[in-house]
């Protein structure tokens, strides 16, 4: 039998990729391994509470230029705004590695990030806030983005006193005390100095079966078409909104979120590692053509939801959504402001670890158990902000209240 060197030479090239596919598979499998591993979620959660503390403490000082110069103070809030909350869009993004397909016109897509625009979000999904921001990241306004959020948001520190300071509306959810306040703080929002986007979840809660049964039932006490997949859209606050923000938001951005294969996306899987993949369908409707009549305006926003209905039910069909698909490019910053955090703090954590452990006091090191301790309840708590079965009782039959 005659020796060839050729196909020597392809068995070998044959083993060495598949030599280098099992290597790059076992290196996977150990960071999976890595990702899941409760102390990696300790020092990520470190990170993020110790740099956030630090943040809401900066943010403190600059009170002083309220006064001074508004727009100064607000646009260093911006920069101090994404140091936090771009660390939660770096897990997303870098951490479980999530996929986010962006279906829309091109048209729309070239004006994304350059104008102001309010957001209407779907609100289905544990994480559904997550991907509203990693959308905002991926088009340069997420310091700057806004949102209208429960009065009880804003005592949560880190988050909550983050957004006090981006000047963040916040309501009661009673809307004969809540008008006033909000529209004062939208408008004040006119002269805003950079381009933001303004987030609103019209359907008031995270959609439940049991919320969804109760919607139902007040759509058919009013006469509206029931919703299959959305909660019945309040619509006093997308008024309100329009209508303080007229001639300073370009367009409404009607954004629908869905996951591939049935997924059921948490934020502990995210920090786990696990990586999902979003869809999201994004209209861009010009301000111009909603109504500027309150009740008209509430009649174009149940219309609105029954067209969202209508998509999610072809997504439900077909699995895609009826516009280009592109995924907007990954920006960096996020994972070089979390890198950053990282190095600053992870160092004199060590260090106090390793001297703690040198010392060899029992009271020492029960201390610092009793800290690993609340740290892991304050880690689940923080998650559990973001369950849906632990969620607002805003809706339910134990908390009736009349749709807006």
């Amino acid at each position: 039998m005659r020796f060839s060197p050729f196909k020597s030479q392809g068995c070998l090239l044959n083993f060495g990729s598949e030599g280098t596919f099992l290597l790059s598979q076992q290196i996977m499998d150990i960071v999976g391994f890595l990702k899941s591993q409760f102390i990696c979620h300790l020092l990520i959660c470190y990170i993020f509470i110790v740099s956030g503390l630090i943040i809401n403490f900066i943010q403190l000082f600059t009170l002083i230029l309220w006064p001074i110069n508004k727009q100064l103070f607000r646009r260093i809030n911006c920069r101090l705004a994404y140091c936090i909350s771009s660390q939660m869009v770096m897990l997303l993004e870098w951490w479980s590695g999530t996929n986010c397909t962006l279906y829309t016109d091109p048209e729309s897509y070239k004006k994304y990030g350059k104008e102001n625009a309010i957001v209407i979000l779907n609100h289905n999904f544990e994480i559904d806030f997550l991907c509203g921001w990693n959308f905002c990241e991926r088009f340069g306004v997420l310091g700057s983005s806004k949102v209208l959020a429960k009065k009880e948001l804003s005592y949560m520190p880190i988050i909550g006193w983050m957004w006090y300071f981006l000047e963040i509306v916040f309501c009661k959810r009673k809307w004969e005390e809540d008008r006033k306040t909000v529209m004062q703080k939208l408008l004040n929002l006119r002269d805003y100095p950079e381009n933001f986007w303004f987030l609103i979840h019209c359907e008031g809660t995270r959609f439940t079966e049991q919320k969804h049964q109760i919607s139902m039932q007040v759509a058919e006490a009013k006469g509206l078409p029931k919703l299959k997949y959305h909660l019945l859209p309040r619509t006093k606050g997308f008024a309100v909104t329009v209508q303080c923000l007229r001639n300073v938001v370009s367009a409404v951005y009607d954004s629908t979120l869905n996951f591939r294969n049935n997924e059921n996306p948490t934020l502990l899987g995210v920090l786990n590692g696990k990586k999902y993949h979003a869809d999201l369908y994004v209209r861009r409707i010009p301000l111009e053509e909603v109504p500027e009549d309150e009740q008209e305006c509430s009649n174009w926003l149940h219309k609105l939801y029954q067209e969202k209905d209508a998509f999610q039910e072809e997504y439900y069909r077909t699995g895609t959504y009826p516009a280009v698909p592109v995924v907007p490019p990954r920006r960096p910053w996020t994972l070089l402001n979390w890198l950053f955090w990282a190095l600053l703090l992870l160092y004199p954590l060590f260090k106090l670890l390793i001297n703690m452990i040198n010392s060899g006091s029992s009271l020492t090191l029960a201390s610092f158990a009793f800290v690993i301790v609340i740290a892991s309840v304050g880690v689940r708590w923080m998650i559990a902000v973001t369950e849906i079965n632990k969620g607002s009782t805003y809706g339910n039959n134990d908390n009736k209240q009349k749709q807006k």
